[in-house]
Order: C-alpha cells, then structure tokens, then sequence
C-alpha cells in the first residue's frame, strides 16, 4: 500500500485520531506526523479525508478521487427527518421501467455503506428482465409449496406447533399467493420492475449485517428519487427453507450468500401524508 505524507503537512494530527488500523503515529501535539506498519492499512480513506491540506498521499485515493465536502449544501435535519417519515413500501406500482440511471443512483447509495474491516466484499445483482422476475417469484411460491405440505403432514403438525408456536398461520398466505399468482397477480414481487439482491461471500461474517446497512442507504435513495421500494421478506424467506440453491444459481450466484433483496418500481401514486408512531421506548443506564 503506497501511503506517504507530504511536506505539506501541518502537524494537525487528525489522521492519528481516525485511522482505525493505527498506521499514523505523532509523538505529541504539534510533532510530525510518522507511518507505521502501513501495510496494515484496510483503505478507508479516513485519512484522507480528514486531512485538511491534502497532505496524505494515498495509492487508492488518487486526487481525482477525492472532492471537498460542502457541508452547507447538506439537507437539514428537518429535511432528514421528513423523508425518515415518509419512506415507505408502495406496493401499488405502475408498469413503466426505473430508469436505469436512477436504479444506478440506488446501488451506487448501497455501495457507500460502511462495511465491517472495510472488507467491501458485498456485491449487487439486479434483475430487470421480465422472464427472470418471473422465476423469482415461481421459485418463491414453489418453496412455500413445499413448505406447506411439510407444515400439514399430520405427523409433523403436532410438535411442530408446539415447537414453532404461530406457524401455521402462514399456511393460509401461501395457498393465497399460490392462488393469486394463478389468476395473474403478482403478491411477490408486486410488479415490480427490477429487484436488487445484495450478497456476500458465505464465509463473509458480518455479510448479513453489511447488506442491511446497504440497503437502508439504498432505500433512503430510492425514496428521494421518487421509487418505490419493497423489502423481499417472502424471497429470503423461500431462500432460508430452500437447501438446493436454486435461487442463487438462477443469478450466477454460487458460492455467495443472499443477503438482503429489494423490490423497485415506480409508483402509481405517493403518499400524501405521514403518521407519528409511538415513541421508541429507550432506557437510560
């Protein structure tokens, strides 16, 4: 890893305090500013970005690659706030395709999330043809097929309510889908125009918890941009019960984990308003 501090430096020792590999070291406030052990360097780029005179030389951060931040042009915190509140799933969609570059803007949100280790191992598949959004849906429906015959074998029924308390209230939704999509309604994907499957190595630790910070940012863009966006809980759902791998062959996704999946659509109509909910109970130690 090619890192060197210029003569520019101003001693400031900001980069001391945020690398989290330790790789800066500064004898006391005010005395130069030294590398250690660069090579445990994991490419975040704190450093460079909190250096105020561009004085970390850094081979991933070349200086095309790095803009000064305009915090004045940053939305207010009531601007945040609003859209936290209107955020919704919109699951009344019209047929009309996201624009690619708006479907560009939300993976490219999802990218900037932080990573565990800054591993960025994450990546993004997204399925825009029509006859693919169709199989995810029919995979989908099949393991709840399956699903449901397991949940009705009358030798599996009783400890398995016990053991399970609540399950067998899904199997009514199962033979609801299953119904629905046979009479040409969609209650998967909702019609939705693309769907966006974020993923991790499967030996990748922390790949569930990366791919849910991905897909707030992901989510928080698709909102602004007009999209309507829907949390898949049905497609993970199928792919935990499903041991065949079906799904993530059907993407080219062998040996990778599917994390988190978004459905994406432009809608009808938007909300007009939004509600309060109760407020978060915190406790305070």
């Amino acid at each position: 890893m090619e890192i060197s501090i210029r003569e520019s430096c101003i001693r400031c020792g900001h980069c001391v305090k945020v690398c989290p590999s330790q790789i800066f070291e500064q004898e006391k406030a005010g005395a130069p500013v030294t590398l250690c052990k660069p090579e445990n360097c994991i490419g975040c780029g704190h450093c460079v970005a909190v250096c105020p005179t561009g004085s970390v030389a850094h081979g991933m951060f070349p200086p095309e690659r790095v803009h000064a931040a305009d915090y004045a042009a940053l939305p207010t915190s009531e601007q945040v706030e609003l859209l936290l509140a209107v955020r919704r799933s919109n699951r009344a969609l019209r047929k009309t395709p996201v624009p690619q570059e708006m479907l560009d803007r939300i993976v490219a949100a999802a990218d900037r999330a932080p990573t565990a280790s800054n591993a960025r191992q994450l990546g993004y598949t997204l399925v825009t043809d029509p006859a693919m959004l169709r199989g995810i849906t029919e995979y989908t429906l099949g393991v709840f097929g399956k699903l449901e015959k397991r949940l009705l074998n009358p030798l599996v029924r009783p400890w398995l309510s016990r053991i399970v308390p609540g399950v067998y209230r899904y199997v009514p939704v199962f033979k609801r889908l299953r119904r629905e999509y046979a009479e040409g309604r969609d209650r998967v994907l909702r019609g939705a125009t693309a769907v966006l499957f974020i993923h991790a190595p499967k030996a990748n630790r922390f790949g569930s918890e990366d791919a849910n910070l991905a897909y707030q940012n992901a989510s928080l863009m698709a909102e602004a941009l007009g999209v309507s966006q829907i949390y898949m809980g049905f497609v993970l759902t199928a792919l935990r019960q499903d041991k065949t791998e079906r799904l993530p062959e059907m993407l080219g996704l062998e040996g990778r984990r599917i994390c988190a999946v978004m459905a994406l659509g432009m809608p009808q109509f938007r909300y007009p308003n939004y509600i309060d909910r109760e407020p978060a109970e915190v406790t305070l130690l």
